[in-house]
């Protein structure tokens, strides 16, 4: 181990601060918060109704924690049961309930099944005849968050988009003295590759083995997809997407993996690594142990989402830390980071269509879909699961730092195409798409761990491996019955540098 860190002290360290990271905060407020629901419910609730809710938990179950037992007295002692899993538990459990006729009334849905492929299977159903006032409720939220294809199907109304999708999980979060003392301000300017990369190497040297540039939780193996990803949109590649379709650029249905800005993302990693600014054991450590690190003022920076946030304020009240843009190649031509949807897609919520408690979800929905019952939210869960409506960011009582991180969401994240909306039949493509092996994060990870060389060649094999892999889910989907071509993943008139909208799709 070098510049003075031994092994031993290091997975001891990793240890100790891993736990810290994921024990998670809690806000004192959480306990104590008092929830503004609704005197009378949007209709009446069928007496003895109940409600059993699950979703992937984290930041979520702080809030839900608090908020249930008030909304069931609030509901005349409506028996409800929250569950916070992770995601392989979801991908397990919902559709294993589903199919026994024992599912929760209200799920997540898994990472792999969209809402096109949920309606078309039977899993779910709409909420329209359980809201009286869903047309003014919907027109509360900004244009986009109900998309035909998404959350939306038939003209139906099957999806709760309450958390924001206008979200980057690498901005640059850093130390603020260790960032000044290189000569550095990324919120007042943001950084270029070389700066990040200069400011990097300054602290390290400065740290003379105590403290060094940058950060990632190398051990999971998303991180370096989404950083990579994240610096070349940040730098003008346009790609989006999700799934089959990640990192394509829509105006042409290439994907992007070989492309200048891709490889230079990952040559600016590997860079910074020869100058060995790169904290020392990052390939065995998660991010939740990354960011822990940060905070203890042994690295200066860290591409992460706007999660850290209340962690950082909770666990290291004094640690004093900024959030900025992700860095782009050049700030002044450098594009936004994209995402494929106003409303997180992962947060969405569903009723199951076997539940007998649609009013009671319904109700809950609602209050989730207002100013008041946003406010409420953003007020314990802060940033990391942004409210999807502005005006409930504004309204709430949080910290400046976490305002700036939320702002960030707003002015650097653009909107993108999503083919699902185009055509919902691509929902059979979803479903039998296997990504291959090994796929990007794996193949970054390998790169930057050396068990792959030759970055331009690595990444043009891994655009043949995925070129194909679409291509066969695109042929089995078609031979299911899906009428599908590469032709829907084709957006000629996107323009990355504004949020692709439903009049856009209207004049494809």
């Amino acid at each position: 181990m070098q510049n003075g860190i031994s092994r031993r002290g290091l997975l001891a360290g990793t240890a100790a601060l891993g736990a810290w990271a994921v024990a998670g905060m809690r806000p004192a407020f959480a306990d104590k918060a008092t929830f503004a629901i609704p005197r009378d419910p949007i209709a009446p609730i069928p007496a003895g109704s109940s409600l059993r809710w699950v979703d992937s938990g984290d930041n979520k179950a702080r809030f839900y924690k608090a908020f249930m037992p008030q909304y069931s007295d609030a509901r005349g002692g409506a028996k409800i049961v929250y569950d916070g899993l992770p995601w392989d538990q979801i991908g397990t459990v919902v559709p294993l309930g589903i199919r026994n006729g024992t599912a929760q009334d209200v799920f997540s849905l898994p990472l792999s099944v969209s809402g096109a492929y949920a309606v078309a299977n039977g899993w779910v159903q709409p909420y329209d005849d359980f809201m009286p006032d869903l047309a003014a409720w919907k027109a509360g939220f900004p244009a986009g968050a109900f998309l035909e294809g998404l959350n939306v199907f038939g003209g139906k109304t099957y999806g709760l988009p309450y958390n924001s999708g206008r979200m980057s999980s690498a901005y640059t979060l850093y130390s603020v003295p260790l960032m000044q003392e290189a000569g550095f301000d990324p919120a007042g300017k943001p950084l270029s590759w070389d700066d990040m990369r200069h400011a990097a190497l300054k602290i390290t040297q400065a740290g003379k083995g105590q403290r060094y540039g940058w950060i990632i939780g190398g051990s999971q193996v998303n991180r370096w997809g989404a950083v990579v990803r994240s610096l070349a949109q940040a730098s003008g590649a346009a790609g989006g997407g999700s799934g089959p379709w990640a990192d394509l650029d829509f105006r042409t249905g290439e994907y992007l993996f070989d492309s200048d800005a891709y490889v230079g993302a990952i040559d600016l990693l590997l860079a910074m690594k020869t100058d060995r600014s790169v904290f020392p054991g990052v390939m065995g450590m998660n991010a939740p142990q990354a960011r822990a690190f940060i905070a203890q003022g042994a690295a200066g920076m860290i591409l992460q989402g706007p999660w850290c946030v209340p962690q950082w304020q909770v666990q290291a009240p004094k640690f004093d830390f900024g959030s900025a843009r992700t860095p782009a190649m050049n700030p002044a031509q450098g594009g936004a980071t994209i995402v494929d949807a106003v409303a997180s897609v992962n947060n969405t919520m569903w009723i199951w269509k076997g539940s007998k408690n649609q009013q009671l979800a319904a109700d809950l929905f609602h209050y989730l879909g207002t100013v008041q019952g946003q406010t409420d939210w953003v007020n314990i869960v802060g940033p990391g699961d942004p409210p999807i409506l502005p005006a409930a960011a504004k309204a709430a009582k949080i910290s400046p730092r976490a305002q700036q991180v939320l702002e960030l969401g707003e002015t650097s994240v653009r909107v993108g195409p999503n083919p699902l909306v185009r055509n919902p039949a691509l929902a059979g493509v979803t479903a039998v798409f296997k990504a291959p092996t090994p796929g990007f994060s794996a193949t970054v990870q390998g790169l930057f761990s050396g068990q792959l060389g030759n970055v331009k060649q690595a990444m043009t094999e891994l655009k043949s491996r995925m070129n194909a892999a679409l291509d066969t889910a695109l042929a089995e989907a078609a031979k299911k019955g899906s009428k599908v071509s590469r032709d829907d993943l084709i957006f000629a008139n996107w323009d990355p540098s504004r949020d692709y909208v439903q009049a856009d799709y209207n004049a494809l």
